[in-house]
């Protein structure tokens, strides 16, 4: 395994490093990471907790003492606020009629392809809990990324940029810094990277009526929280009025809001990608095919055409609404 990939470590380096042969990290990561490209970039930490994690954000800077000769210093230290980070558990089950199976001519096929729309329901849970998940509305959740840059007048404001949409139905665009020191997700301690797929076999089943039939079943499980340790290393380009996505200029725009969020990135060891929803995308796209720009560019990720923007690649995310209320 890579430097990067030790101190820096995705889902796929996990599977890799624990599950030389493959296992189950490796078959549920993989479908996963298909369909769902935050996972393609996401840092995966063990929670140093059994359902949290904890940290200490630092809330203060120590100011040195500008001094003379002979004249003495106060020591001064940095202020430090301890925060729990908590981590949801998703469970579903999968069932498929035993006669199923028998007819079908290929019994694994027809499990896997259970288990992918299964999986697809976790990836968009869990995107949807990324991006707007709140502990207060939602207690088994855990904390998204947009709930802490939703005010300007926050100490977090001063990552979020304000693109001028004064309605309702505005989009954001999520600039992410993915580290150790700056936002990771987390899984439980001592488990396999917060996934297990258990084979129940045969399953009784009772139906509403009184009907019972025959199932083979499956537990899938994943519990996955968040933690943003620095706000600086994530920027959120908040308030972009969809309209203005039509004309060739309001593209262009869009253009000048990323580099500034680029701008306001820290120095130094993280993995970074952009993430808006598909309609910001489309017109990317669109102003990258009309019009040439050195910062927008179409690159190669994996063998795969990527569009980056200052070398950052572009993630689509269906679940980004773009009917945001204004962020002030």
């Amino acid at each position: 395994m890579s430097t990067l990939a030790a101190t820096n470590p995705t889902l796929s380096d996990i599977a890799k490093l624990t599950e030389p042969n493959g296992g189950i990290v490796t078959d549920i990561g993989e479908i996963l990471m298909q369909d769902n490209e935050i996972l393609l970039d996401a840092t995966m930490i063990e929670a140093n907790g059994g359902t949290y994690h904890r940290h200490a954000q630092r809330v203060g800077i120590p100011e040195p003492t500008w001094k003379r000769y002979y004249e003495g210093v106060v020591p001064s230290k940095s202020v430090y606020a301890t925060l729990d980070e908590p981590i949801g558990m998703m469970e579903n089950f999968s069932q498929v009629d035993e006669d199923l199976l028998a007819h079908s001519g290929n019994p694994a096929q027809v499990r896997l392809h259970e288990a992918t729309g299964i999986l697809e329901g976790f990836n968009q849970s869990f995107c949807q809990t990324l991006l707007y998940g709140s502990v207060s509305t939602s207690p088994a959740k855990f904390n998204g990324v947009l709930g802490r840059y939703s005010s300007l007048s926050a100490a977090s404001g001063e990552n979020i940029i304000d693109a001028g949409g004064t309605g309702s139905d505005n989009a954001s665009i999520l600039l992410m810094s993915w580290s150790p020191r700056h936002s990771f997700c987390i899984y439980p301690k001592g488990s396999p990277a917060g996934l297990s797929r258990m084979d129940l076999g045969k399953q009784m089943l009772t139906d509403s009526g009184g009907e019972r039939r025959v199932v083979m079943e499956e537990q899938f499980k994943q519990h996955v929280g968040l933690c943003v340790r620095d706000w600086r290393g994530n920027v959120r380009i908040a308030n972009i009025d969809k309209s203005m996505l039509v004309a060739q200029s309001g593209a262009a725009a869009i253009l000048e809001l990323l580099a500034a969020a680029v701008d306001k990135l820290p120095s130094g060891g993280a993995r970074h990608a952009i993430y808006m929803p598909r309609v910001v995308k489309t017109m990317l796209r669109i102003q990258c095919m009309k019009q040439s720009n050195v910062y927008l560019t179409v690159g190669n990720e994996e063998g795969k055409p990527k569009l980056m923007f200052d070398g950052i690649p572009i993630r689509k995310v269906d679940q980004m609404a773009a009917d945001e209320s204004r962020v002030t």
